[in-house]
């Protein structure tokens, strides 16, 4: 299976993924997958939405860079004490060339597992703090511009409606199915995961 990046509005991105209730070779492979394409993207998290799966799983990497800092695989995150305030610039892989201020807090607990089934409970602060809530939106259905402030996220309006028009003049032609058809797929995928 070789993965693509899917942009908004695809309705994917909207979906509130499934916890993965199993792992096997072909969800590690899929995870190195991830990995790669968001490097190819220039990213630093990407959530399995954003690949067209309904997976709560998401990788990451601050610096970017394949073979620099550290690589997570990230499954079933759940996010607690939230401490702080900060305004940070964000941008999404699904939504190119946009990015807005979004205000998230400093350190947040983390509990999760990684892809071997090892359970994680760290608290994460700053830069990978963020990287973390970005993906666990994505896996919510909840995208960066909407937790900007209404006349922050206006300056976005209009790359907004391109992504939409484009999204949707390749719907009318056929080369993308219809929303009902693309979130019917999803089904599969949950069943064998979730």
């Amino acid at each position: 299976m070789s993965l693509e990046l899917i942009y908004y509005p695809h309705p994917t991105l909207r979906y509130v993924s499934k916890p993965i209730k199993r792992v096997d070779a072909e969800l590690r492979k899929i995870a190195d997958e991830m990995l790669e394409l968001m490097y190819q993207a220039k990213g630093v998290g990407l959530a399995a939405n954003q690949v067209d799966l309904p997976l709560r799983m998401f990788v990451a990497n601050p610096s970017g860079e394949k073979g620099s800092g550290e690589e997570f695989v990230i499954l079933n995150p759940e996010v607690s004490r939230p401490k702080g305030n900060e305004v940070g610039e964000e941008g999404c892989l699904s939504l190119p060339g946009l990015t807005g201020d979004v205000v998230r807090p400093k350190s947040i607990r983390i509990s999760a597992f990684d892809i071997k089934g090892n359970p994680i409970e760290t608290t994460l602060e700053g830069f990978l703090a963020r990287i973390f809530l970005h993906e666990i939106d994505h896996l919510d259905g909840t995208l960066f511009f909407d937790r900007m402030g209404e006349h922050a996220a206006q300056d976005l309006e209009a790359g907004i409606d391109e992504l939409e028009t484009d999204f949707r003049s390749k719907q009318a032609t056929g080369s993308v199915p219809p929303d009902q058809e693309l979130i019917a797929r999803l089904a599969e995928w949950t069943k064998k995961y979730c």
